[in-house]
């Protein structure tokens, strides 16, 4: 059996291989209080590499913990998700309003990754990526953010509370439509933006992005005795899975690495064909 410091290391092995093998899955934990967590990831059977990202690690800044979560869950190739998991957490912690105004410096920090990804080089632009992040401040604060449909969901005493907003292009067509683009189900049964993108927010994405946003949505919420745990997942898991469920099956589980694989199995029993991506973050046994 690893000691805890050993499931570190394999974890940060594992952000490093990111999302370029078919499947990985880790743990770690806090190094000051309770705060555990576990991800799995595993590739869907499209005819192209594992498009999904991750970051799982708590670090020291300023004298503080913080906790680190995201998936990134990219589209046509995966450097767009790759160039999020190296730099889109710095951006933010480096931004100078991080610890006076977070959700300014998490604005920001996505809008200035964005334009970074832009203008970096054609072929880095050409493809895209949904984000959702996740920062838990001394066990005490969480704050979430989200573009695209990566999916934050939290259990408080049992019930879910979805803590980012799926970015749909049916639900934002004004938006796309002002922008001068248009929604269409054409070609399939997917909305899609120009008939291409089936998200209205994206990093990336440089021949649509005149017609998409890239702001994230951000929630904040105090960490109390009533928050159990918190689920990060691509919308591989969340296409065949409601909120709930996945909750009362992360729930049983005390182990947060073992939860991320049931979710994920369970996606894959529900025949999700999208890659699976999966953090669980548990706050208490």
């Amino acid at each position: 059996m690893r000691s805890w410091q050993q499931n570190c290391l394999v974890n940060r092995l594992l952000i490093v291989v990111g999302g370029r093998s078919s499947s990985s899955s880790g743990k770690g934990r806090s190094h000051q209080n309770q705060v555990k967590y576990g991800f799995s990831l595993v590739k869907g059977k499209a005819n192209h590499p594992m498009e999904d990202y991750h970051v799982a690690k708590f670090v020291q800044a300023r004298g503080q913990e913080l906790g680190l979560f995201a998936i990134y869950d990219g589209h046509l190739g995966d450097s767009v998700p790759a160039y999020l998991q190296k730099n889109l957490f710095s951006n933010i912690l480096n931004d100078e309003d991080f610890w006076t105004d977070t959700a300014r410096s998490i604005v920001k920090a996505y809008e200035a990754t964005d334009k970074a990804i832009l203008s970096h080089s054609p072929d880095l632009g050409r493809g895209g990526s949904t984000a959702v992040t996740a920062i838990v401040i001394n066990n005490r604060k969480l704050w979430v953010a989200n573009v695209g449909d990566s999916r934050a969901v939290l259990s408080k005493d049992g019930q879910a509370i979805q803590m980012s907003i799926d970015h749909e292009p049916n639900t934002e067509r004004g938006s796309i439509e002002d922008r001068g683009g248009f929604v269409s189900n054409m070609p399939g049964d997917v909305a899609r933006v120009n008939g291409q993108l089936a998200v209205s927010r994206a990093f990336g994405d440089k021949n649509l992005k005149s017609h998409l946003r890239s702001d994230p949505d951000i929630q904040q919420a105090n960490i109390d005795a009533e928050m159990e745990l918190l689920i990060l997942a691509s919308d591989g898991l969340w296409k065949v899975m409601a909120n709930q469920e996945a909750v009362d099956i992360a729930r049983k589980i005390k182990d947060p690495q073992r939860a991320a694989k049931q979710l994920v199995a369970e996606a894959l029993n529900r025949d999700s064909k999208d890659d699976i991506s999966c953090i669980v973050v548990r706050f208490r046994s």
